[in-house]
């Protein structure tokens, strides 16, 4: 019995027992930190993670008893020994690694960490390809790069610039940092123009060269983006070159606070030829915990304990440490385990040293447990986004005036630009509210608050290559001089006079292009500033649509487009020239307006002028005399009545008008030059199938052939002036052409001392000749409002007169194919007028007759009882007519007598 109930008591006392060694937490954990010791990064950063071990231990709210022991191993810059120092510290039995500092190592220890499950945590790793897919096991508590490189983009897009040169060491955390600035500022609409790359351990003599040579590029904004560096080489060999001064832009990335933060007061004396510099620095709030721990360490600095300023990295460290406690401790409460399996790959390989290395058992519950936390530490609060990477990323905008920092600004990925810090911003702001992305006063390179430039079209070291066309024919707009060689021309001249009102200096150089006995090529000569032979092209170069395509078009300073030019001489005249002055319209309304006149003043005469009054026959024929002799004056009957010599009034003024336009249009008619071929214009032409000419290098050329489809056998090419007078001489029956199609500023001049020929039809293509330059290039921009200035000024016109206005202005004589007609469009109201007054004057007759007849029938019924009220309407009009027909004499004298009876005598 005694053994019956010993035995289950035996039992649960060893199951009680086992459980509660099983669950016991391990006395002691270990932490690897790899980062280089002696360095800007790893001073602080080593001396933060022992005050934070420390703290942890001392603590006994967290672990539970058990304590940290940090391993540390020095990478010393160089990825091979801190890989390395790596599997050293990994022998060691680690939880987690702590670090890299550099980006270039973490990318080795990430692929060392993902096979043996060690989560890896990093506080100064900011390459921002670390945070794909291929590294599941990496975490940093500082930010990515890809959030530096935005608030860069949005720094150099607040100023306006459009263009910069960066300088970057080559490895993995400069070139992934300047792709992802590249990336950034396309979305801004701006370009890197140049990259400067230098290796880890650059010299001195070499990048002076090349910083040497940057000078002769246009950009004069330049981001620093290299590994701290205490001695500033970079801004020492720019100031050794003249490029710390007026008119530069330097910005650094956050390498250099974090030099700058780990200098005593005492070393940042020196650092006046950082003068204007404008940099990154990690933004972490005000907090009682960060006050404290800056105070602590200032009193260690005191004492000797700690030989460098504390710089953020130092506080990311410190709160990486905290982290990982805190994840541990998760850790054991989740029934984590803290054991090592042997990695049968690492045995199979068969070196020795490797099979001390193993696999964490339960390292993906560990790096659960750090994706989880969430905790307020010296930095701020600490928590993991989606790409393992801290949240609420912000910077500080920090300007150095000869030996202070001074802050400028913010920059949030929340918030953006801004004045105050994200923790300040009320949570309704938005990210894209423009109008809150605004810093406060920077002093820029050279002691100046006025914004710079941030370019420089050229220098006297590598002047603009302005190309030229070497024109042949048509000289007086752009050419050079074979004798003197000298550049010259209307095209020069304006170039020249917008130039003064640049307000900055632009030496340049002409470079003539084409071989002296045909004219050039201008798609060629536009494609060569293209390709960077020449910086821009100043000439008569037309604005059309492939080229704006390659280069920038400044505003134009000359319209142009392309016109018919054909031979025109005197033409015989036609038998019935004398019915062209009007149109058909117009000859038909004033033919009825003849007749209207005629029937209106018979009727208005009728019954007071013996003259329109006869037998039918006669009265016709009297009718019609009058109407159409009034256009010579010679009427002999007069008018007598009021209503109609106010008609005639009316009538006359038009015959005036339209008798002296009839006589001006065809005296024009009989003198002007007609057409002596069926060419219209360029539609008639088309259709046609006769040759056409166009100037050699002209754009014509493609746009007739690819535009208008045109066949090339029908197009033939002409180089000068001689040669377009004696091809069109010459007809289509005699080997020369029946058209030429150019450019209307050539035509025009053309057309000055040629006057048997003419342009025919209209311009069909409005375009415009103007200076081309590289894409993107800021002198095009100045150049158009200085071609606006001087055009608004009268320049323009001036230096149009001096070129082509000494023997007087060409014009531009077009002719059409039919001569100018009157249209009726032009009299329209003078005959409206007429036919209103007539109108009028009709309808007042009328009814003083209508009246009349009515007092008429009226005493007619009252001196003769036998005359019936009841007449039939029929009879009633057709009395009317008789009673109009009287003479109104008569029935004035008949009114006279009905009212004065004579007695009768018995």
């Amino acid at each position: 019995m005694r053994h019956a109930v010993a035995l289950p008591l035996a039992l649960w006392v060893w199951v009680i027992f086992h459980g509660s060694v099983l669950c016991q937490r391990p006395a002691v954990v270990n932490l690897g930190a790899i980062f280089t010791f002696d360095s800007v990064i790893g001073r602080p950063a080593k001396v933060a993670m022992e005050a934070a071990v420390s703290d942890v231990n001392s603590d006994p709210r967290i672990l539970n008893g058990t304590k940290l022991n940090l391993i540390t191993g020095d990478a010393k810059c160089n990825v091979f020994i801190g890989s390395i120092a790596t599997f050293q510290v990994l022998e060691r039995q680690v939880l987690a690694i702590v670090g890299p500092q550099s980006s270039s190592i973490a990318h080795m220890i990430s692929q060392i960490a993902n096979g043996l499950q060690v989560p890896q945590i990093s506080y100064a790793a900011t390459d921002p390809t670390l945070s794909a897919l291929q590294f599941p096991f990496f975490l940093r508590t500082t930010h990515s790069d890809s959030y530096q490189m935005a608030a860069m983009a949005d720094l150099i897009d607040f100023y306006g610039w459009k263009e910069v040169i960066v300088i970057f060491v080559d490895d993995d955390y400069g070139r992934n940092g300047i792709a992802a600035l590249d990336d950034e500022l396309d979305k801004k609409g701006s370009k890197i123009s140049y990259k400067l790359s230098l290796p880890t351990e650059f010299n001195v003599t070499d990048f002076t060269e090349m910083l040497n040579k940057s000078k002769l590029i246009g950009p004069r904004v330049y981001v620093v983006h290299v590994n701290p560096d205490p001695s500033f080489r970079i801004f020492t060999v720019a100031q050794k070159l003249q490029m710390m001064t007026r008119g530069y832009v330097w910005f650094a990335t956050d390498w250099l606070c974090a030099t700058l933060d780990s200098f005593s007061p005492m070393n940042q004396t020196s650092l006046r030829f950082l003068q204007g510099v404008v940099g990154l620095r990690q933004h972490i709030p005000q907090s009682r915990k960060k006050d404290a721990f800056v105070s602590q360490w200032r009193k260690m600095q005191k004492k000797g304990l700690v030989n460098s300023g504390l710089n953020t990295y130092g506080l990311y460290a410190y709160d990486t440490v905290w982290a990982l406690a805190y994840s541990i401790d998760e850790f054991f409460k989740k029934q984590g385990k803290v054991s090592f399996s042997a990695s049968d790959r690492l045995l199979d390989i068969g070196a020795t040293r490797l099979e001390k290395l193993e696999i964490f058992d339960s390292g993906d519950l560990l790096l659960r447990q750090l994706l989880q936390i969430n905790f307020t530490g010296l930095t701020g609060p600490i928590q993991f986004d989606s790409e393992r990477n801290l949240i609420n990323a912000s910077y500080e905008v920090i300007n150095i005036v000869q030996t202070t920092i001074r802050g400028v600004g913010y920059w949030s990925n929340y918030s953006g630009l801004s004045v105050l810090p994200q923790e300040d911003i009320k949570s309704e702001q938005k990210r894209d509210s423009f109008q809150d992305q605004k810093l406060g006063n920077v002093t820029w390179p050279g002691g100046i608050t006025e914004k710079p430039r941030g370019w420089e079209i050229a220098a006297d070291e590598r002047p603009l290559r302005i190309g030229i066309p070497r024109r042949v024919s048509f000289v007086e707009f752009v050419t050079e001089l074979n004798t003197s060689h000298k550049v010259q021309g209307y095209c020069i001249d304006v170039f020249n006079e917008a130039l003064k009102l640049v307000p900055y200096n632009v030496p340049h150089t002409f470079i003539p292009y084409g071989d002296g006995r045909f004219n050039p090529n201008y798609g060629e000569l536009v494609q060569m500033v293209a390709n960077d032979m020449f910086d821009g092209v100043v000439g008569d170069v037309a604005i059309v649509t492939n080229r704006t395509r390659i280069v920038d078009f400044t505003q134009p300073y000359a319209a142009t487009g392309l016109v018919v030019v054909a031979p025109v001489h005197n033409t015989k005249l036609s038998a019935w020239v004398f019915l062209k002055p009007f149109t058909v319209e117009m000859w038909c309304v004033t033919a009825a307006a003849f007749v209207m006149i005629a029937v209106v003043i018979w009727i208005l005469e009728h019954r007071v002028n013996d003259d329109f009054r006869g037998p039918p026959k006669r009265q016709l024929i009297t009718m019609f005399l009058f109407s159409f002799s009034t256009l010579f004056k010679t009427n002999q009957e007069d008018t007598r009545s009021t209503l109609g010599r106010i008609v005639m009034v009316v009538w006359l003024f038009l015959l005036m008008v339209i008798t002296s336009s009839y006589t001006a249009s065809l005296t024009s008619i009989l003198t002007v030059q007609q057409l002596s071929s069926p060419i219209a214009g360029i539609d008639s032409l088309i259709a046609s199938d006769l040759p056409i000419g166009y100037q050699v290098g002209s754009f014509a050329f493609s746009y007739l052939k690819d535009s208008l489809y045109i066949r090339q056998s029908r197009l033939v090419s002409l180089g000068s002036p001689e040669a377009y007078e004696t091809a069109l001489r010459k007809g289509p029956s005699g080997g020369g052409v029946a058209a030429i199609v150019d450019e209307l500023p050539y035509v025009e001049l053309f057309l000055e001392k040629r006057k048997d020929f003419g342009i025919f039809g209209q311009t069909f293509t409005k375009s415009g000749w103007g200076f081309a330059f590289q894409k993107d290039s800021p002198l095009a921009a100045d150049l158009s409002t200085a071609i606006l200035r001087l055009s608004e000024t009268g320049t323009l016109q001036e230096i149009h007169r001096k070129w082509f206005c000494e023997m007087g202005c060409p014009g531009w004589r077009q002719h059409k194919s039919e001569p100018n007609q009157l249209h009726m469009i032009s009299f329209w109201g003078l005959y409206l007028l007429c036919g209103s007054i007539t109108s009028f004057a009709l309808l007042v007759f009328l009814l003083r007759t209508i009246r009349q007849f009515a007092r008429y029938k009226r005493k007619q019924m009252e001196t003769s009882p036998s005359v019936s009220s009841n007449t039939r309407c029929s009879q009633v009009i057709y009395n009317f007519f008789d009673f109009i027909d009287e003479k109104e004499e008569a029935i004035k004298k008949m009114f006279k007598q009905h009212e004065n009876p004579q007695p009768q005598v018995s």
